[in-house]
């Protein structure tokens, strides 16, 4: 086992990988409406996992990789290549090959001290926001980022008041540079709750952003994100309940039948494909 270091370790720093699944896009170029359609998610999901030793977990990935690159049983695979700038690179669940993912699923499922989180916007009742606040202001007009940034703020709520360090890292979106916009909302949401809970003003925040094949913890993220997407998505819950040991919090937050705020899944309350059925 790997990753023994906790949150009670003296350091007292926390590695947070930050990725997202989905997209927050709602309408085509000329207004249509796309949720839900082919190539459009019906959700947008972000996700942070939390990893006590980033150096661990990077050599464990690059062992594997390794040991799947020298198999002939990979050998002419497209996505081994390093010319194709995919497996051969970094993992990403989307591109890897089955018998790939289930190694890395393995891998995780295998690590000590992983901790996931997550909030989960569904993107029906984001357009319902959008189509009324359309109705009183005329000249509003939604981006995507806007979504992004919101789930952003709501996922580090909770996430940075109880250590001394945070070394943050976002998954790179495109060719767009968002990190100033990132370090802003991050700030924000310390400062509130600096005020709220008279925390320790000075904490270190340090916020990045990389791309996967740099830091094995967006590898890693991805990972996650992708098994609570095929959930949300297409009703697929194996890959989720395999790594279910991990996951800290799944925060749904339109789902608001019992309460304004939305639902916590967690450990003593786990997600499953039945608890999503009311959507169908």
């Amino acid at each position: 086992m790997e990753n023994k270091e906790t949150s009670e370790t003296p350091s007292s720093i926390r590695h947070y990988f930050v990725d997202e699944g989905g997209d927050g896009t709602l309408f085509s170029r000329k207004g249509k409406v796309l949720v839900g359609t082919e190539g459009c998610s019906r959700f947008f999901i972000l996700g942070l996992l939390d990893v006590p030793n980033p150096s661990a977990l990077k050599d464990r990935f690059d062992t594997l990789r390794a040991q799947l690159m020298s198999d002939s049983y990979f050998k002419s695979v497209p996505s081994m290549q390093p010319a194709n700038r995919k497996t051969a690179l970094a993992f990403h669940a989307k591109d890897d090959l089955p018998e790939v993912r289930r190694d890395v699923f393995s891998l995780l499922r295998d690590t000590d001290g992983l901790r996931f989180f997550a909030v989960v916007a569904d993107k029906l009742s984001v357009l319902e926001y959008v189509r009324q606040r359309n109705k009183r202001e005329s000249a509003y007009r939604y981006h995507p980022n806007e979504l992004y940034d919101y789930l952003t703020g709501r996922l580090f709520k909770e996430r940075l008041s109880q250590h001394d360090r945070y070394d943050i890292i976002f998954s790179k979106r495109g060719k767009s540079d968002r990190l100033t916009t990132l370090r802003q909302l991050v700030e924000t949401v310390r400062s509130g709750l600096a005020a709220q809970q008279n925390m320790n003003a000075n904490t270190a925040i340090r916020v990045s952003a990389a791309t996967p094949k740099e830091h094995a913890g967006l590898q890693a993220v991805d990972y996650f994100v992708w098994a609570l997407q095929r959930l949300y998505e297409r009703d697929e819950e194996r890959y989720l309940l395999y790594l279910w040991d991990a996951f800290r919090l799944v925060h749904d937050i339109d789902d608001m039948r019992e309460a304004s705020y939305g639902v916590d899944y967690t450990q003593k309350k786990p997600l499953t494909a039945a608890a999503l059925r009311w959507r169908k």
